[in-house]
């Protein structure tokens, strides 16, 4: 099994903090989005993982590639780097890790996390992740037949036709015939908006009378943007200290202060006269002086002091003094 993450995407709306690293590197209760991303899809596959090739934009640079490769690395797997330098869509996107797209093959957006609790049907031809929403009209949904078999693909319905929206995580049971599939609609220039669409190939597939079938995940997280990220790291924390783990480093330097779960604490962590948590996330190395921080969002080697955070999200070799609430500052920020 393989698995292909597109991730060249600037992820504006997370900006300041995209603007120093890709969105799927951004921490989430200690991990990278993308490293949570394969490890959940490493689980519901229960297969060994034998390549990830990670798409990503030239200009992100060899630091970025190397956290890549590591991640990779730490699932037993080999890491492939791929690149699109051009905004062409998820169709081409995907085409740019071609050398990859043999035997079963895994495609994920590395912009969402989720949990679930499925076996995966390898008999399909494609499995495609989906969950139930409250408001379809806002997502890409399928609709099924009496079999469980998805019979059609609609976006952004403005009418009720299905409240399954598809997450933007695929399994294929030949990493051949969707290349071939992709390469199809470049080669016939086959566009909307300028772009080469996954949902062309996933219609032409089913037209051909390919079984496709849905993975229905019981917890879907956005990191879009800053409220929902931060939002999606409070849900993780809960999820994760549910399940017995610690994510509290034993060595932190506590004096005065008080950590309340569920929180992620990285190492060496001072907190002097602090409060810290529910549903924090601090990085490696940050220091918390005469500060309350609950709903928040901070990753490594910032210091923060005077503080009163609710919903804030900071970034690496952050320096916060004051009484603002609700921030969002990038890495290596200074506001004192």
């Amino acid at each position: 099994m393989k698995i292909i993450v597109p991730m060249a995407g600037r992820g504006s709306r997370l900006r300041p903090h995209t603007l120093t690293v890709p969105k799927p590197l951004i921490p989430i209760a200690g991990k990278p989005i993308v490293h949570r991303l394969v490890e959940d899809i490493a689980g519901v596959i229960n297969q060994k993982i034998e390549e990830i090739a990670f798409i990503i934009h030239k200009d992100f640079g060899k630091k970025v590639e190397e956290d890549l490769i590591a991640i990779a690395e730490k699932l037993g797997s080999k890491g492939t780097i791929c690149y699109q330098n051009e905004a062409l869509g998820t169709a081409h996107a995907i085409l740019c890790a071609k050398e990859s797209m043999s035997g079963p093959i895994v495609v994920a957006y590395a912009d969402t996390l989720f949990r679930a609790d499925f076996t995966l049907d390898t008999s399909a031809d494609s499995v495609i992740w989906v969950k139930q929403v409250e408001d379809p009209s806002a997502f890409g949904v399928v609709q099924l037949n009496e079999n469980n078999q998805i019979v059609d693909f609609v976006e952004k319905p403005k009418h009720f036709v299905s409240d399954l929206a598809i997450i933007g995580i695929y399994y294929f049971k030949s990493g051949e015939t969707l290349h071939a599939e992709l390469q199809y609609l470049l080669d016939n220039k086959v566009v909307k908006g300028g772009e080469y669409q996954l949902t062309d190939a996933l219609e032409n597939m089913k037209v051909k009378g390919m079984k496709f079938v849905p993975g229905k995940v019981d917890e879907w997280m956005d990191c879009g943007n800053k409220n929902v990220t931060v939002e999606t790291n409070a849900r993780l924390l809960g999820f994760l200290h549910n399940d017995g783990e610690n994510l509290v480093d034993r060595n932190i330097k506590n004096e005065n202060s008080t950590v309340i779960q569920p929180c992620y604490i990285g190492e060496n962590v001072i907190l002097i006269n602090a409060t810290v948590g529910p549903n924090v996330s601090l990085g490696n190395g940050c220091h918390v002086i005469n500060s309350t921080i609950k709903n928040s969002l901070v990753q490594n080697n910032s210091h923060i002091k005077n503080a009163n955070l609710d919903n804030a999200m900071i970034g690496s070799h952050a320096s916060f003094d004051g009484n603002f609430t609700s921030i969002s500052i990038g890495d290596y920020s200074v506001l004192e």
